[in-house]
């Protein structure tokens, strides 16, 4: 399998909800439309191991069968959507992203 991690930082406390219901109801619905996507994890963190704030607020962990079927999911439109939708979320919360891709090993 090949997976993409993406890793998003917390948003404000006033934006949590507002930020929640964009993620589940627009974000991660236009990443399970992916034509080639296998499978999608999402985990929303509550705390770190061992206790205390955890490094990030969510991570969505993608899979596809191979790298050829990530590229091409990387050609369509609903790629560019939940590229375009990822952006909007970044400045609208101020929350980052980080993301790497990779096989199972």
């Amino acid at each position: 399998m090949f997976k993409l991690m993406a890793l998003w930082s917390a948003p404000k406390a006033e934006d949590l909800d507002a930020f929640e219901e964009a993620y589940t109801k627009v974000h991660a619905v236009l990443a399970r439309a992916l034509p080639n996507l296998a499978g999608l994890e999402t985990i929303r963190f509550s705390e770190a191991l061992g206790g205390g704030a955890p490094d990030y607020h969510r991570v969505a962990i993608m899979s596809w069968a191979d790298h050829a079927a990530f590229l091409a999911d990387g050609e369509t439109p609903e790629w560019t959507a939940l590229r375009a939708d990822a952006g909007q979320m970044i400045e609208r919360f101020g929350v980052s992203l980080q993301s790497s891709t990779g096989e199972d090993a």
